[in-house]
């Protein structure tokens, strides 16, 4: 995999995710390894700015795809013009977020192009090329690897740590040329889910609760100590997929990549799509009576012991030592 290392970047209104630097960490990952390049693609209507962003913070090349059918996200649109990009660059490897528009459009560039294909990466030997990916619903990891290339891959949020440094990349613009182009889909409007009190991503501590609490009723003792810490409340998915909590508290991959200063986990046991969305954080308490549970791994402090016990005794340590002033 000595050849060009494509990371497809998510852009929203004008914006680069957050999530595109934690893929373009992979990318140069894979090209330092191999001697290859790694490489971005920016496609929009006008992406000059955002590819020069992305060149500046990870990238060896940016292609700024430009295309007026590109200016609002359609799966044909940004199929096509990534198929072109792909045969007229000789990419070896085209990379998305596991994230909506890979989940979209990348089995679509696979199958329809007769591409091999992986979802759902954690990492990948670069010497070898043998990649490791999650199967049912995270609780396996398998090693594969693949023969033919472009490949294509969806990457886990949190495999890799967003990158930070700076780089002088080269931005080129590229124009696939999608007139006459069929496009089946039609872009209408975003619709923004209606948000409260609860913005995870910017908070600075974190309290998250996970199914050993038992019930919606025994929850509230994370509500109580997340109120005298002053902290936002998270949760693991079986917690709001049995409708503990609505789903903007979930952390993890399929929910919200968290990076507070301190986050708090009670009976939460540490399976890859949760600590994928919450292992960057700045200082992690561990609480589970299991001391075999995976959340020990990236926790700073472990308690073992029986949360029932464990976090009252601390909600109300705490609030003591806040009436002492």
């Amino acid at each position: 995999m000595a050849g060009k290392i494509l990371a497809v970047v998510e852009v929203e209104d004008g914006r680069v995710r957050e999530s595109a630097y934690e893929l373009m960490s992979f990318a140069r990952k894979m090209a330092d390894g191999n001697g290859g390049t790694a490489c971005a693609a920016v496609l929009g209507s006008d992406p000059a700015a955002a590819a020069a962003e992305v060149a500046g913070r990870g990238a060896d090349l940016v292609f700024a795809v430009k295309d007026p059918a590109l200016a609002n996200y359609t799966c044909d649109a940004y199929v096509a013009a990534l198929k072109k990009l792909v045969a007229d660059k000789e990419v070896e490897v085209v990379l998305f977020s596991h994230a909506p528009l890979g989940w979209d459009a990348a089995p679509r560039l696979a199958a329809v192009h007769g591409l091999p294909a992986l979802t759902e990466v954690v990492d990948v030997e670069t010497g070898s090329g043998v990649w490791t990916r999650l199967m049912f619903n995270g609780k396996l990891q398998v090693k594969m690897k693949l023969a033919g290339s472009p490949l294509v891959a969806t990457v886990q949020r949190g495999a890799c740590p967003a990158f930070e440094g700076q780089t002088s990349g080269t931005v080129e613009e590229y124009s696939p040329g999608l007139d006459g182009t069929p496009v089946r889909q039609k872009f209408v409007e975003v619709l923004q889910a209606p948000k409260g009190k609860v913005d995870l991503a910017a908070a600075d501590i974190i309290v998250s609760g996970g199914r050993s609490l038992g019930s919606e009723e025994k929850f509230a003792m994370i509500h109580e100590l997340a109120e005298v810490l002053g902290a936002q409340v998270g949760a693991s998915r079986p917690v709001t997929d049995a409708g503990w909590l609505p789903h903007e508290h979930q952390i993890g991959s399929s929910g919200v990549t968290v990076k507070p200063k301190l986050y708090i986990a009670a009976g939460i046991s540490g399976a890859i799509q949760h600590t994928a969305g919450m292992k960057q954080s700045g200082y992690i308490i561990a609480i589970n009576r299991d001391k075999e549970a995976p959340i020990f791994e990236v926790a700073d402090v472990g308690v073992v012991g029986d949360l029932f016990e464990v976090v009252p005794a601390l909600t109300k340590a705490l609030k003591e030592a806040k009436d002492k002033g």
